[in-house]
């Protein structure tokens, strides 16, 4: 028996990072990632310099203790999007 979400990809349930052509990166488990968008949900965002924390820290940081939800629900327009990776494929420095 497997799964009934089939239909919202291989990343449905895990949890990922998206980079974009902005700024802002966002951590969540993934939802769908379809054609014109990715829903995540628990998610966070950081904005590279925020809390004096380069989004390459921030990201480790993730890699290594996980993120506090900021928002239930974050549906990121594909035009934004430049990449999409399971937050286990960073290495933990």
């Amino acid at each position: 028996m497997g799964t009934f979400h089939d239909h919202l990809g291989p990343l449905h349930g895990i949890t990922v990072v998206v980079q974009t052509n902005t700024p802002t990166v966002y951590v969540g488990r993934c939802h769908e990632a379809g054609p014109t968008h990715v829903i995540l949900h628990d998610a966070d965002q950081h904005t590279d310099g925020e809390n004096d924390q380069t989004t390459d820290q921030y990201i480790n940081q993730a890699a290594k203790w996980g993120v506090f939800k900021k928002h239930d629900t974050l549906r990121i327009p594909n035009d934004t999007v430049t990449q999409v990776t399971p937050l286990n494929q960073f290495p933990v420095n």
